[in-house]
């Protein structure tokens, strides 16, 4: 932002390989302006696997000339271009780690009980390890309001303040299996057809909110998740619809 502004103009994702390239090698206005685009392509060629065609010599001619008339500072530059190579070598390191952590947890998920029939109503992995983590064995629940008063999505009256009496939601449970939930049910409605025909209901025929819509959903899916646990059955979308239909 200070020293290349124009920058985000020719990269929406500035963590893409291609970005991450240029910032390692020719992060300044300056840098740009002494390569020619074909060797802006035959150094990005050492971090991506195809980096040149007419998409990347688009991109050099269109990076360059961002470069040309910059009005980025460059007011110890150089200081600042180390600081920015050690920032993208300890971004690439986190990133690494959280790849092992995926890893790890995909590894060991198949031997969690429950874990299968959890990622067959469409939760990711990351999502089905929170939920089984933070919601413990859910074949011991008896209802999905439990699972809910784990993540803190139960209701509640307001004790105090000029919000006395009204109910809202406690959040006094594990914000992560809260996260998770909700990430849950907003991936689901975007190819759950189950899902998708319950927030149009929601939404078009109660007049609920989207977001009253989505807590709806949660509770919904919280009590699914349950239900098959106990049940041992994996996702169903008949049954998924029942309420709706009825």
């Amino acid at each position: 932002d200070i020293r290349f502004p124009e920058y985000r103009q020719a990269f929406d994702d500035i963590f893409s390989d291609r970005s991450l390239a240029s910032l390692r090698r020719f992060p300044a206005p300056s840098d740009l302006l002494q390569l020619t685009p074909e060797q802006m392509v035959q150094i990005w060629g050492e971090y991506m696997a195809r980096p040149g065609g007419v998409r990347g010599k688009n991109k050099a001619l269109e990076l360059q000339s961002l470069a040309r008339h910059s009005v980025g500072d460059t007011t110890a530059l150089e200081e600042d271009k180390w600081e920015l190579r050690h920032l993208i070598e300890e971004y690439e390191r986190i990133c690494r780690i959280i790849e092992e952590a995926d890893e790890m947890i995909e590894k060991i998920l198949p031997e969690i009980p429950c874990s299968d029939l959890v990622r067959s109503a469409g939760a990711s992995v990351p999502a089905t390890a929170a939920i089984l983590a933070f919601g413990g064995d859910l074949r011991k629940l008896s209802h999905g309001n439990q699972l809910l008063r784990k993540a803190g999505l139960n209701l509640a009256e307001r004790s105090s303040g000029k919000y006395k009496g009204q109910i809202k939601l406690t959040k006094r449970g594990n914000s992560l299996l809260r996260k998770h939930l909700y990430f849950t049910v907003f991936h689901l409605l975007s190819f759950n057809g189950a899902f998708q025909a319950m927030h149009a209901h929601n939404t078009e025929v109660k007049r609920m909110t989207k977001m009253q819509s989505m807590m709806k959903l949660i509770g919904k899916l919280a009590r699914m998740l349950v239900a098959m646990a106990r049940e041992g059955q994996t996702f169903s979308m008949d049954k998924a619809q029942l309420p709706l239909a009825a």
